[in-house]
């Protein structure tokens, strides 16, 4: 694990809070982005006015970014920070207090940016940081009415049995109880994708889904690639077991770039979970704490 010292202004960290935690590197830093791993550690600093550390927070996963975010990119109209990563906020200063009582350390060099931090530097300013701040969580919500609660409630069916289509419905009810923009027939240049999850609107795919019964394993696999090295998705193919060990194979030579990257589901996994998500978030809306 490392600790990483990430620089921005304060307008550009309050558009990273509310548009789900998220960040971004230049392709110059490409270097870096690819040192980056889930669940390194980050020093959250914001420049003049500020001019120290507001927060702390963990890495969630990283993609590639072909939409404009901040305020430069939207003027300019183009994508100057490409190289994205997602993170969960453990402790941040309030912004309304941030000049007041932000982190000063004399060891800390913000002119890079983003660079690597020497851990026992790092964990002293995480020390620093007030425990009882609670996290900025800024996720895009969708919201589900009754009837849309009632339309899923009668897809559930036995595993052999559910077509492709309604396994796509399944997956798009689990994005949208974990609070994603869940889309099917997402459009990736001349192709489309079975099912998408995205954490805001203005953002590639974190989930990519490719629902397989029947049909063409090598397409689907194609396709997960593509989504994987354009976006660095997290990419899933559901199938049966028979269409998975296909892939399998295939995953093994021709499509061996994305063998450890793509997760092989089986169609009788998805009805399980979707029980499991639709029980729990249930709970969670009879309890008041939805």
């Amino acid at each position: 694990m490392n600790y990483w010292l990430v620089v921005g202004g304060k307008k550009n960290w309050e558009i990273a809070f509310n548009h789900g935690n998220i960040w971004g590197l230049k392709e110059t830093q490409k270097h870096l982005w690819d040192n980056l791993q889930e669940e390194d550690e980050l020093i959250l600093y914001a420049t003049t006015p500020i001019r120290g550390v507001i927060g702390h927070a963990v890495v969630r996963t990283k993609m590639k970014q072909t939409r404009p975010l901040w305020p430069d990119e939207i003027n300019n109209n183009e994508v100057i920070w490409p190289l994205r990563f997602e993170f969960d906020v453990k402790h941040v200063i309030p912004p309304d207090e941030w000049e007041e009582n932000r982190i000063e350390n004399k060891g800390l060099f913000p002119r890079a940016g983003f660079q690597l931090l020497n851990p026992s530097l790092a964990q002293a300013i995480i020390k620093e940081l007030t425990p009882d701040y609670s996290p900025i969580v800024a996720i895009a919500k969708i919201p589900i009415v009754a009837n849309e609660q009632q339309k899923y409630e009668d897809i559930v069916e036995k595993p052999s049995i559910i077509a492709h289509d309604k396994i796509k419905k399944l997956l798009l009810q689990m994005g949208r109880l974990q609070k994603f923009i869940a889309e099917e027939e997402y459009v990736m240049e001349k192709e489309k994708l079975d099912v998408v999850w995205r954490r805001v609107e203005k953002s590639v795919p974190t989930y990519v889904f490719e629902v397989q019964v029947g049909g063409d394993i090598h397409h689907a696999l194609g396709k997960l690639k593509h989504s994987f090295d354009l976006w660095n998705s997290h990419i899933f193919l559901v199938a049966s077991d028979a269409d998975n060990m296909k892939a399998a194979i295939l995953l093994s030579g021709t499509f061996h770039e994305i063998n450890n990257r793509v997760k092989l589901i089986d169609i009788s996994k998805i009805e399980e979970l979707y029980n499991r998500k639709k029980a729990y978030f249930d709970m969670e809306r009879e309890l008041g704490i939805n």
